[in-house]
């Protein structure tokens, strides 16, 4: 199944092959892999050099680990999520450490950690669908989260399982051409709505 972007403009191979599978198959993920996940996020930029971002992390391989990380997606994410060989759930610090001073910009930092790992993810052959559907009071139960960091997102990593394994729905938008809004649409100069001139050529 070929899903690589049909980019209108030069893109990187990584940045093209990226997307968020649903279908996972039962091949687990090397440690090794894991330390270069967690060491692409760890080099992440960030304001101020903060460094806001940390991860809970469950292998399926530790049956007792996955299944309480599962317990903590929506039902309708845990259905395919179960199959993926990693269930991460990403997490910021709100405030400057040390400080009772907010950090505007956490989230913001967060996001890039984790796109840096979707990048390392992808350059591995792993694929990685993050996930909103999850309940961040579960995963601060679960896992004692103190409540000055915020639970963001899940995070399915592993390798591409067989579509037809997913219900009819999820196996119709498995299969669907990847689609992206016009830059014009988004590319804004002078003032706001109007389309910056280097994207209407």
């Amino acid at each position: 199944m070929d899903k690589r972007a049909d980019n209108q403009q030069p893109l990187h191979q990584l940045l093209k092959e990226r997307w968020s599978p649903r279908a996972f198959s039962d091949r687990p993920v090397s440690a090794d892999d894991l330390r270069s996940l967690m060491e692409s996020a760890r080099w992440a930029p960030s304001s101020g050099n903060a460094q806001p971002w940390f991860f809970i992390v469950a292998q399926k391989q530790n049956a007792a680990e996955f299944e309480k990380a599962l317990a903590c997606l929506n039902p309708r994410n845990a259905s395919w999520a179960k199959e993926a060989a990693v269930l991460i759930f990403a997490v910021a610090r709100t405030k400057h450490e040390n400080q009772d001073k907010p950090n505007r910009h956490y989230a913001y930092d967060l996001g890039q950690s984790v796109a840096l790992l979707t990048v390392e993810a992808t350059s591995l052959g792993l694929h990685v669908h993050q996930m909103a559907g999850i309940s961040p009071e579960k995963v601060r139960e679960a896992y004692n989260v103190p409540e000055d960091f915020e639970i963001f997102t899940g995070v399915a990593i592993g390798y591409l399982g067989d579509p037809e394994k997913l219900p009819e729905d999820l196996r119709e938008r498995e299969k669907a051409p990847r689609k992206r809004k016009p830059l014009d649409s988004f590319v804004f100069a002078d003032k706001w709505g109007q389309p910056a001139a280097f994207v209407k050529d």
